[in-house]
């Protein structure tokens, strides 16, 4: 007997059962290469259905953290950050992703019921357990499963392959990929540094089969664990629980080597995005859109820099929002996706980097 899978249709039943052809078609998509520090691979077959965002109607502009200490010329020069928004005291961090999640799937014509995977990308949970993604799940009682990933600042773009590698093996025809936090909670507001860089917000999109003309033309995900301690929140965890000793001394706050990040930022986006294209066969001028994680403006000045990409190529929502962690590529891709900046069969050079040190870069072909 040939080996199998099954692959659920969108009324729930079983479309078919793969055979060893079929997987033999999808390796194909999937072909890993070494290229630098890691590794290079292509996952096609998939497309962007639609997308969906939702940020907090509280606007905090830098004015607004000078009782803090906080100084807005500062802000701005080191940052661009201009304003950002925070969530309203009831709303928990899948409370965001819903409502993203909701506007995707009204955009893209979907039912709740006939989404088959739910992955929620972050790293303020509502709760320890259960995941976030089960809480999304259960509010919109379709039958599937939800997992949350975290990756931190990187963990939208670990969401995405990790859904087109669900959609490639033939298992579901629907996969929903939520980015979405509440920094606001994790950052120590007498911190004057960091905690003017981060806000709130949620972005989703819709995954669906496609042809092998759409998809990620080249992908790289990457880590380096030894880089962990510059970018971590210490307390809450199996190594060091949550006490009062260490919540008066602000271990359950995030906390940042502000200049060990940004240079790492910086040599990491720039060897990424250079090895995606190189192992994608394309060169800036195929490119139609830029997105990089919105965590600071001089890193994306960097970038610019590097590869000499013309400026109105380089997506920016970093004033209006703050570094919104793992909402933040899904948020971007919604927006320009609204504006008209990119168009189905248009390229986008996504990455996002941060806390692991961790790092996702791909070519996604729309």
């Amino acid at each position: 007997m040939k080996p199998h899978f099954s692959q659920k249709n969108s009324d729930g039943g079983l479309e078919r059962m793969a055979t060893v052809a079929d997987v033999s078609r999808i390796s194909k998509r999937v072909r890993p290469a070494l290229s630098g520090r890691s590794r290079m691979s292509v996952l096609t077959g998939f497309e962007v259905a639609a997308t969906g965002a939702y940020v907090p109607e509280t606007i905090v502009a830098n004015e607004d953290l000078s009782e803090l200490g906080c100084d807005s010329d500062w802000i701005v020069q080191r940052t661009g950050i201009l304003e950002r928004r925070k969530a309203h005291p009831d709303q928990a961090t899948s409370d965001l992703a819903i409502l993203a999640a909701e506007r995707c799937l009204d955009n893209a014509g979907v039912a709740p019921a006939d989404v088959d995977l739910i992955l929620v990308a972050t790293i303020t949970p509502d709760h320890a357990a259960p995941s976030t993604a089960c809480l999304v799940q259960r509010h919109f009682g379709c039958i599937a499963p939800a997992m949350d990933v975290n990756a931190a600042c990187a963990g939208f773009m670990y969401g995405l392959v990790t859904g087109a590698q669900f959609l490639a093996s033939g298992c579901y025809r629907n996969v929903l990929v939520i980015g979405a936090e509440v920094m606001s909670r994790t950052i120590n507001p007498s911190d004057v540094k960091t905690y003017p860089l981060f806000g709130d917000g949620a972005g989703a999109v819709l995954l669906r089969p496609a042809n092998d003309s759409k998809g990620l033309l080249s992908y790289t995900l990457g880590s380096e664990g030894s880089g962990g301690d510059s970018l971590c929140i210490p307390s809450g965890g199996s190594r060091l629980p949550l006490t009062a000793e260490n919540i008066a001394a602000g271990q359950h706050y995030l906390t940042m080597e502000g200049r060990t990040v940004f240079k790492w930022a910086v040599r990491v986006v720039a060897d990424s995005c250079r090895d995606c294209l190189a192992h994608a066969g394309l060169g800036v001028d195929d490119l139609d859109l830029m997105i990089l994680h919105q965590a600071n403006i001089r890193i994306i000045d960097s970038a610019v820099s590097d590869f000499g990409i013309p400026r109105e190529k380089v997506f920016v929502n970093l004033e209006q929002y703050g570094n919104t962690s793992a909402a933040s590529i899904p948020l971007a891709l919604s927006e320009a996706l609204a504006a008209g900046q990119l168009k189905p069969g248009n390229r986008v050079l996504l990455c996002g980097f941060g806390a692991g040190l961790a790092w996702g870069t791909a070519v996604l072909q729309l």
